[in-house]
């Protein structure tokens, strides 16, 4: 079975390395030192597991596992993350705690065994990474893939966001990308003192409003510094009164 893993720090690598001499059906094929490799890595290997570092450089290990499509298993290794550490104790995904014994890894393999076998390794995370990406840590930017590149988009970048589909379409001055996300989940996750829901399908940030204008019967439009006309419907117009102190 195929190994990547995924970690900054060495002596991290080096550890999990001696631990799995000790599990000869495993194969280390490479080794990762941030979540950047590790996409195009597991895009290349298609492993059967990964040890996945959570807090790395550029972008955490929650964030690039939200760019694959098909997800490998995962053990996920960590030094400090609270709010993970209790999403994990509801879930089939194994965590290790730096810094791990032997006994402890071993622990975590047998885990992963029995679980594969169960259920598949897109299973295991999607209701963690649901869990995991509300937490707020998570306010403060959007990672996206586009033409298989990484974009990290800070919250204020965002001039609007858009429902398109299954997907949600964010603007920002440099153009549209899409999230496999819903709108629910961004109502939940952006401050609502910044981002308003102004409509069933668009939400605003409203430091980018210039004015609001009536439109048909109880709606309106806000026109954005952009020049971009997002709806604003009845009850998002109460919304966004509210925010704005009018």
């Amino acid at each position: 079975m195929k190994i990547i893993i995924i970690d900054d720090e060495p002596l991290a690598r080096s550890i999990i390395k001696e631990y799995l001499q000790h599990h000869p059906e495993l194969e280390l094929i490479s080794e990762c030192n941030d979540g950047f490799e590790g996409v195009k890595a597991i895009q290349q290997i298609q492993p059967d597991l990964i040890f996945l570092d959570i807090q790395m450089p550029k972008i955490n290990g929650f964030e690039m596992l939200e760019l694959i499509e098909e997800p490998p298993s995962v053990i996920f290794t960590t030094a400090f993350d609270e709010y993970a550490i209790k999403a994990f104790e509801s879930h089939a995904v194994d965590y290790l705690l730096k810094p791990f014994s032997r006994e402890r890894f071993d622990k975590a393999i047998s885990k992963w065994k029995q679980a594969s076998k169960t259920i598949s390794p897109k299973e295991q995370l999607e209701p963690l990474l649901q869990s995991v990406s509300n937490s707020p840590s998570e306010q403060h930017r959007v990672v996206v893939k586009l033409a298989g590149k990484i974009r990290i988009i800070p919250v204020d970048d965002i001039h609007y966001l858009e429902a398109a589909d299954d997907y949600v379409k964010i603007h920002t001055k440099d153009g549209a990308f899409l999230k496999n996300k819903t709108m629910g989940h961004f109502e939940n996750v952006l401050s609502n003192n910044l981002f308003v829901r102004t409509h069933r399908s668009f939400m605003v940030n409203v430091t980018e409003i210039t004015r609001i204008d009536p439109y048909e019967k109880d709606n309106h439009l806000a026109i954005l510094k952009s020049g971009s006309r997002v709806p604003v419907s009845k009850t998002g117009y109460v919304k966004l009164k509210t925010v704005l102190g009018i």
